[in-house]
């Protein structure tokens, strides 16, 4: 009986000190049944003749050249060459673990289609992870040794971009790499939420995700904070905001500022409360902020919070405990 073929997508620019390392880890796989689709997205230093040359040694390797500009066009050009039943994403930056697709692979076909394969990440730098990042790593792998990603989504990104495996049927059904909307990642990511994928738990380590200066990510506008915030409130109005129950706005930092913007200009109608004394009774866009305790009298209400420091975070989640509220129903934090 033949063996199932994983579809491995890349899209690459600039990266020529990486792709060894990347594509070196991707050979040493201990399953060896995939295709490597990695596409060249007008890369102006030796990129394109390093994967060249692996190209010419190893038949399972095809390079393409994107059709359009940028990762979103990389993807969706390498996508129609692919011809594996299951599908996965990598960073031509990054580095896999030997076992990475043999133990997605295995997981998928244990709990069948309707399922997202996870694996936890471990950042590297030369320069040595930042707090911000080292702090996402273990929020992010406590999510997936538990497979409870998804109950935390409008917080973060909860599926690592470069970290999952999922069944071709699944992929085209939640629309794949065909939507233009930025930050990709995140998109897609509610995108496998939407169609109800369940996460598959793990406790291995499969992937080396790399941070360096210029990394993509720190650097490109499309994944600024601001538009992060605009993807969750559109998803929020898409898939759980209650017609039937009022709408509060927790916190009126710079975060909480920008999601009032974009619910007034969406004419979505909320009250907007804080703790800040200096601006409770203060008209910011036509909202008068209240007190927190605004809402003692208040009944058939959801939240958004956006509200970061963490104790203020405990308490805003007993606050909801007591009154037997519970999360992703009654409330939100997007942060």
């Amino acid at each position: 009986m033949p063996k199932a073929l994983i579809s491995i997508i890349i899209p690459f620019k600039n990266t020529e000190r990486f792709l060894d390392a990347c594509l070196q880890s991707i050979l040493q796989q201990t399953y060896i049944h995939w295709e490597l689709l990695i596409i060249d997205d007008s890369s102006s230093d030796r990129s394109t003749e390093i994967v060249q040359s692996y190209a010419e040694s190893d038949s399972r390797i095809y390079l393409y050249s994107n059709d359009g500009n940028g990762i979103i066009e990389a993807l969706q050009t390498g996508y129609k060459h692919a011809k594996g039943s299951f599908i996965t994403r990598m960073d031509s930056d990054d580095i896999m673990t030997e076992i990475k697709l043999e133990q997605m692979l295995q997981s998928l076909q244990v709990h069948g289609d309707g399922h997202l394969a996870l694996g936890l990440v471990h950042y590297f730098s030369k320069a040595g992870i930042g707090n911000g990042y080292k702090r996402y790593e273990t929020w992010l792998n406590s999510l997936t040794s538990k497979g409870t990603n998804f109950d935390e989504i409008y917080k973060e990104c909860v599926i690592p971009s470069p970290c999952w495996m999922v069944y071709k049927s699944d992929f085209d059904a939640c629309g794949g790499f065909n939507s233009g909307t930025y930050p990709e990642d995140y998109d897609l990511a509610f995108r496998f939420f939407k169609q109800g994928l369940k996460c598959i738990a793990s406790n291995e380590v499969l992937h080396h995700w790399r941070d360096y200066a210029v990394r993509t990510s720190r650097v490109d506008a499309h994944y600024a904070d601001n538009s992060f915030l605009e993807l969750k409130v559109n998803y929020f109005l898409e898939l759980s905001k209650a017609k039937e129950k009022k709408l509060i706005l927790w916190g009126a930092g710079r975060k909480g500022k920008k999601v009032a913007q974009l619910l007034i200009e969406k004419n979505i109608s909320f009250e907007w409360v804080c703790d800040n004394p200096k601006k409770i009774g203060k008209d910011i866009y036509g909202q008068i902020l209240k007190p927190f305790d605004f809402l003692s009298g208040m009944s058939n209400y959801q939240s958004i919070i956006t509200v970061a420091n963490t104790e203020a975070q405990m308490e805003i989640t007993q606050h909801f405990k007591t009154r037997k509220m519970t999360a992703m129903n009654d409330y939100f934090f997007f942060c």
